[in-house]
């Protein structure tokens, strides 16, 4: 019972911060094949084949691990997988963002997402590539990262005032 709050309250913090207000307001499900929760260290584990989905937002992973503060408020999540996933309806605007990488790291209180191996995060019809990728929930920043003989590349899709050789009749 107390992993479902605690999950409930990172996935309630993450809906505040830049998706559809509905989400905060949807069940959370989560389904795993064990977990566990220590008092002592404040650390709550989800393992095997983790799926978690509240409104738009969906999760998977191998792993899920949730740290709480002193004051038993949620700190960070982190989860594993190869790979581990998310997704989510930003705004109607902005469509459905989704990420993948063989980490994902949630910072509670700065509303910061790290996407680390084989990252990817898409929106819109474009995407970032790298071994690091770190975006903003807050204010929307995405900053992708080099690494492991890894470039970052940039995908965007072609907008319909910017199309060559095509004319309207």
């Amino acid at each position: 019972m107390a992993g479902g709050v605690l999950v409930a309250g990172m996935l309630a913090a993450s809906n505040v911060a830049n998706a559809l207000p509905s989400d905060a307001n949807e069940p959370i499900r989560l389904l795993a094949d064990k977990a566990t929760y220590s008092e002592r260290s404040g650390v709550t584990s989800y393992t095997g084949n983790v799926t978690i989905t509240q409104g738009t937002l969906k999760m998977a992973a191998d792993n899920l691990t949730v740290n709480l503060t002193p004051t038993r408020a949620i700190e960070s999540a982190v989860a594993t997988g190869r790979p581990a996933t998310i997704q989510q309806i930003v705004t109607q605007e902005k469509g459905l963002a989704k990420g993948q990488a063989n980490r994902i790291d949630y910072n509670v209180k700065t509303g910061l997402v790290t996407l680390t191996g084989n990252a990817r995060l898409t929106q819109n019809g474009g995407s970032f590539s790298g071994n690091v990728i770190h975006y903003s929930l807050k204010v929307g920043d995405i900053e992708a990262k080099a690494g492991n003989n890894q470039r970052v590349e940039l995908v965007f899709p072609p907008q319909a005032t910017n199309r060559v050789g095509v004319r309207n009749r």
